[in-house]
């Protein structure tokens, strides 16, 4: 298999990650960045298969990025791919030797995740009052740590009195999350009121029916976002208050990995640095923001 094509050995790698139930999102992440790769080796030298790539055709493309003015973040993560690609390669016996081994990282400040304050996400809930959809989304987001995608794949069947199952998707694995008095309402007033009629089992639809899609509820909060004049924040920003601010009133931070399905807890420690200080003797029940 020496004599593999460069767009060949792609193809394997990203059959492999398909089948390990790597998510959409992490495939079509990794399968551009190595395209880049690609691209940039055709378009530089007459490399055609996977097994004459040298340390220093990566490294030169490292400092292609770097030109082209890419950020030390986004070359660490093209970075990234390109080493996983390449030790699976070697692991699959593709190849004899791994060509990024020795390639390093650009140094960068690794970014925190966001908060909102108090007052930005009051006032995101006095702008969205009006829309019963978009209220519940937030609270489902900002009450119990909810993803977006979660809410796209949330089923009618999945809400219970006090709690949402979280059915397995991709690479997560199922779950309960309880839900507070705020969540609780907000979905209640949706599911009676503002539900539009759909033959669909999905919880959010959109005005015709059908599923209301990620990107959907992504626009539907930036509008919002806007109009609350909330300024440098993302949607999934609200899902990072959840978990600073459980953690902050004093919930184990097993309890808060678990509820929101962080894999490791490791994922969940880096949000303890946005915490100044710990409210103690709160036990484990969830802060109601």
């Amino acid at each position: 298999m020496s004599d593999l094509s460069l767009d060949g050995a792609l193809n394997l790698f990203v059959n492999a990650l398909s089948k390990k139930g790597k998510s959409t999102n992490t495939i079509v992440a990794y399968k551009g960045d190595i395209n880049q790769l690609i691209s940039f080796l055709k378009a530089q030298s007459n490399v055609a298969t996977i097994d004459v790539i040298q340390g220093s055709d990566i490294d030169n493309f490292k400092k292609d990025l770097i030109k082209n003015n890419y950020t030390a973040k986004s070359v660490s993560r093209k970075l990234n791919s390109i080493k996983n690609f390449f030790s699976f390669l070697k692991t699959e016996g593709v190849i004899s030797a791994d060509p990024s081994s020795e390639i390093k990282h650009p140094r960068y400040e690794n970014d925190l995740p966001k908060i909102l304050k108090p007052i930005e996400y009051r006032s995101l809930r006095d702008a969205c009052r009006n829309d019963s959809r978009a209220t519940a989304i937030v609270e489902l987001m900002l009450q119990a740590g909810l993803r977006i995608k979660e809410i796209e794949n949330l089923k009618l069947d999945n809400v219970k009195d006090n709690e949402v199952f979280i059915e397995s998707y991709e690479s997560h694995s199922d779950r309960i999350v309880p839900l507070n008095n705020s969540a609780k309402t907000a979905l209640k007033k949706y599911l009676d009121e503002g539900r539009y009629n759909s033959k669909s089992k999905n919880v959010f639809v959109t005005k015709t029916g059908r599923t209301l899609l990620a990107r959907n509820i992504r626009s539907l909060l930036n509008r919002y976002f806007d109009k609350a004049d909330i300024k440098g924040v993302k949607v999934n920003d609200l899902r990072n208050t959840f978990i600073v601010f459980q953690l902050k009133s004093g919930v184990p931070i097993d309890v808060v990995s678990q509820i929101v399905g962080h894999k490791r807890i490791s994922t969940t420690e880096k949000y303890l640095e946005l915490i100044d200080s710990k409210e103690e003797g709160k036990g484990i029940k969830l802060k109601e923001l």
